[in-house]
Formats: structure tokens, sequence, C-alpha cells
């Protein structure tokens, strides 16, 4: 009998074909893995980030597919496609999803809201940034200079949410600790018609009216069928002189040439950006340069252990799987979340 969850790479599968065997696509020496050790001792894991190492591999009854592995799970397709259950070990599945899985019926979770809290701080701070414009003070500070300057309170200021998912929750939940006007934009708003964190509940038609009331707009969509682009030259010409624009979702769902030349031409205040087009963001581009600009480098939500937490959520699912349980953060393909 072989060792507790051991990793394996290279064995006779056919004395274990009665277990459940799971497909890991991630770098094996990821540390993260140790916590597989937590899975039912009978389970066969499977775990690598090249394809030969599957061939000889029984077929799989669930995939988790590590940052990085669309390739290879489309690539592994005839075989995951015989699986119960797959798994994104991230919450963004625009690099996951093809034709072919969208199309089949297994179902499919991620990891939405794992990383949630360290995203809705990220989005007060980036609100207190601009409201008590900290980058003035750090440069005087830096000068050796003394320059006292008005600053604005975030209470009672408005706080619109693009996408009320475990993000937009999250921030939710601390701006209305910070005494503001929450709203939140979302494709089912009467899901939150007792959300005690939101003032209001939009659907997507009501974009246009959410961004014309927001001080602070936190975008927290996906990057999926019907939001590339959706905050575009339009949505800006609408916001207020000194809005803030603040991304937490994906870089593609704001049109970022408009937000360049809303930037530049201070038609808002400033924006917040953790995600963007291209990743890492070459140099010399615009964002870098402007001064109304916080940049993360995709970072906010990398806290101490913060893969660890994404694989703990995977681990408490396969528990639900294995008992047959109902799985938590199921996605729905077609929408892309």
């Amino acid at each position: 009998m072989r060792p507790h969850n051991k990793y394996i790479e290279c064995v006779k599968f056919d004395e274990f074909m009665s277990s459940l065997t799971l497909w890991v696509f991630s770098n094996p020496a990821a540390s993260y893995l140790k916590l597989l050790e937590q899975l039912p001792a009978e389970t066969n894991i499977v775990t690598g980030n090249t394809d030969e190492l599957f061939h000889s591999a029984p077929d799989p009854d669930a995939v988790m597919i590590g940052f990085g592995q669309g390739a290879l799970l489309q690539k592994q397709w005839p075989r995951v496609s015989r699986a119960r259950w797959l798994h994104s070990f991230s919450a963004g599945l625009e690099t996951t999803l093809f034709p072919e899985l969208v199309e089949s019926s297994i179902p499919m979770s991620n990891a939405k809201g794992v990383f949630g809290r360290s995203l809705g701080e990220f989005a007060i701070a980036s609100a207190l940034y601009f409201a008590k414009d900290f980058r003035r003070m750090m440069r005087s500070q830096q000068e050796g200079k003394w320059d006292p300057y008005d600053v604005v309170e975030l209470t009672g200021k408005t706080f619109g949410i693009v996408g009320y998912g475990g993000i937009g929750r999250e921030a939710a939940q601390r701006a209305k600790a910070m005494g503001m006007r929450v709203l939140a934009l979302r494709r089912h708003p009467e899901k939150s018609a007792d959300d005690p964190h939101i003032d209001a509940a939009y659907g997507m038609d009501a974009l246009d009216s959410l961004i014309e009331a927001s001080d602070y707009l936190l975008v927290a969509a996906p990057n999926a069928p019907g939001t590339q682009g959706m905050i575009g030259e339009k949505q800006f010409s609408k916001m207020k002189p000194d809005a803030v624009v603040i991304n937490l979702g994906r870089g593609p769902v704001i049109a970022e040439d408009a937000l360049i030349r809303a930037l530049e031409q201070r038609r808002i205040k400033g924006a917040a950006l953790d995600v963007f087009d291209v990743e890492p963001l070459p140099a010399g581009h615009a964002f870098y340069r402007l001064d109304n600009v916080l940049l993360s480098p995709h970072c906010a939500d990398h806290t101490p252990g913060w893969m660890d937490e994404s694989m703990q959520f995977f681990v408490e699912n396969f528990h639900r799987f294995a008992n047959g349980e109902p799985l938590q953060n199921l996605v729905d393909k077609r929408l892309g979340y």
C-alpha cells in the first residue's frame, strides 16, 4: 500500500484503479501541493506540468488546473473529458476555457472569493490614497517640505461596484464601514435584495447610471463574453471629474486607451490598477509615468500563504466531491465565471 497521498510521477497504476484519481496540472515542486496530504488516503494523485507525465496515468476522476496550465489542459482534453469534475486554481478562467470544455457537461469550479479579503482591503486603500492625496504627502516628506493641504473624507461618498462577486462583497463591507453609500451592479440584482452592505443593486442595463453616481468605481468583473471594454469612452465621459477608477477584476474589462486619455486629460481624478491588458506591463507604458495612477503589479492579493488558501479551498471541495456532496464555486462555463 502506498503512503498517504504521496505525489506520484511514475508508478504502476493498475493496482490503484478502484480509488479516485486526481490529476493536478502544476509545477510538482510547488510548496502548496503539500496540502494534498489532507485528501483521503486512497486518492491516486498525479502531479506535473508536462504532457508526457500523464500518458501512462489512469483516466482522471477530477482535475485541478494550476496557474498557466490552460495549454496542458487543452492538450490533454481527450483524457480530461472523461473526468467528473474540474477545478481552476485561479478565479479567472479566460486562459482556461476553450470551446470543447465550454460545451462539455463536466461541472467546473474555481477559486472566486478566496482572495476577496485582501482585494477588498486594497480597494479601500486605493480610495484613501486618492482621498488623502498620499502621493503629494510622500513627495513633500521626501523633499523636506512643510506642505499643508485639504483632504477628502470617504464618509458620504458613493462607492460603485461593477461585478458584485466575492471581491465586490468584501469591498462593499469595508466601504460601508467607512460610512460610504454603496451601489452594486450585477447580472441578477434580485440576489442582493437583503444584502446589508449595499444601499442598492442594479442590473447590467444600469451601468451608466451607476457610473454617473459614483465617486469611486470598483471594477471587479471577470474577463468573459460581454465584459471586454464595458468601461470605455462613453462611460468615462459620464464620470465625475473627481472620480477614481479601481480595477481589481481583469484588465480588458476597461478599454485601456480610453482610460489613458481620461487620465492624461484630467477628466477623472485617478485610477488604481492591479490588472492590465498585457502582463507584465511593458516598459515605457503610459501607466508608469502618469502621476494620477496607483499601479500594483497584479499582486494585491499576494498575502503570505495566498496560494495555500486557494489549495485549501480545493481540498475542502475535493472532500465534497468524494462524499457526493454539492460542490462550491461552480461556474457557468458559457458566461466564463
